[in-house]
């Protein structure tokens, strides 16, 4: 039986509407979109959806006490909030350069998590 799925597209600011129609076997048909990107899209978000992903990690001797961080590339979208979970427990000593891998190939998905800004050292804070 086939499923309609109506995808807008993110690729360029026209966000065009398209449809896909699939089934068990795989795509069946894929129409209204207005660039070959945008067909491409909209074929991966039916069969793999993926996303970035952008969150914190503790840092500790930093002048802020969270690291923003992003994946290198996309992640599998139902293996975001896993991944999140994981970096909850992640903590990283500054000083921290932007692109410093953070973690290496999270869960085993071929994708770094990378620093996504300086963190320099602050002087004048105690650690204990």
């Amino acid at each position: 039986m086939d499923r309609q799925h109506k995808i807008t597209c993110v690729v360029c600011p026209r966000s065009c509407v398209g449809t896909i129609a699939a089934d068990g076997d795989g795509i069946k048909s894929v129409s209204g979109f207005l660039c070959k990107r945008g067909e491409e899209y909209g074929r991966a978000e039916v069969t793999s959806p993926t996303r970035m992903l952008t969150t914190t990690v503790r840092i500790n001797r930093a002048i802020l006490p969270l690291l923003p961080v992003v994946s290198s590339r996309p992640l599998p979208r139902d293996m975001l909030l896993t991944c999140a979970r994981h970096l909850a427990a992640v903590r990283v000593e500054a000083p921290v350069r932007e692109g410093d891998v953070i973690v290496k190939n999270i869960l085993g998905l071929g994708v770094d998590i990378v620093a996504a800004r300086d963190m320099t050292v602050y002087e004048g804070a105690r650690f204990d």
